[in-house]
């Protein structure tokens, strides 16, 4: 009679498995902070064993290399963003354009203020513009490519009347305006809570203007209502 192989018990497996899941998310939750405390070029392995207190070998296990473990800083820290974000449909029907736009942004700033890792370490990469950490880049873009196109869907969702051009281009501004928020905010000069109420303040004067811009073009375009108006 064969013995059975004691890891090869699912018991076993999980719990290997479970111890494999709290060393990576250590590995992370150093690598975070210290990415935080001295950017992508003060980051090691090196220091993250020593923060995270597993050995080396653990990270490489993980982690093919310290691009690829930034990558994964970021693509943790977006989702938790996320994860924290309320859908748009989640307002209340009879709340305004407005109002749900205000919620939103001041959603946005609040946990974006909880949740900053992707976006510190994504703008460092794209500022520094160096060659050698392509997995995380790429990485940060891709995030921002998906909150580029979760913004434009608010957009849409909330003013409607707007052409999608109009939404994207509010899209690109939201995030940008976003960007220079939290790097105020790194700095000390900006309140998160405030300024994300007056880039609502900002983005709601931005569709009025892209509303009276469509209507002066509709105008223009519609001969029948154009010799209406000569006549």
């Amino acid at each position: 009679m064969t013995t059975p192989d004691p890891a090869s018990h699912p018991g076993a497996k999980r719990r290997r498995r479970a111890n494999g899941d709290a060393s990576r998310e250590k590995i992370l939750d150093a690598a975070a902070e210290i990415a935080g405390e001295r950017g992508y070029e003060g980051t090691s392995i090196s220091r993250v064993s020593e923060r995270s207190g597993l050995p080396a070998s653990s990270i490489y296990w993980h982690f093919k290399n310290k691009d690829e473990l930034i990558a994964a800083v970021i693509d943790r820290s977006f989702h938790s963003w996320v994860s924290s974000m309320h859908p748009v449909a989640d307002t209340p029907t009879s709340s305004s354009g407005a109002d749900a736009l205000r919620d939103s942004l001041r959603r946005t700033g609040k946990t974006l203020g909880q949740n900053p890792d992707f976006l510190r370490l994504g703008l460092m990469l794209i500022l520094e513009r160096r060659p050698d950490e392509p997995t995380a880049r790429q990485k940060f873009l891709d995030v921002r490519r998906a909150t580029l196109d979760n913004a434009q869907q608010m957009y849409a969702t909330l003013f409607p009347e707007l052409a999608t051009t109009d939404h994207a281009r509010l899209a690109a501004l939201t995030i940008a305006a976003a960007d220079g928020i939290l790097i105020g905010h790194e700095i000390g000069d900006l309140d998160m809570t405030e300024s994300f109420d007056l880039l609502t303040a900002a983005m709601l004067g931005a569709a009025e203007r892209l509303r009276h811009e469509s209507a002066i073009e509709a105008r223009a375009t519609d001969p029948i209502r154009t010799t209406h108006q000569r006549s």
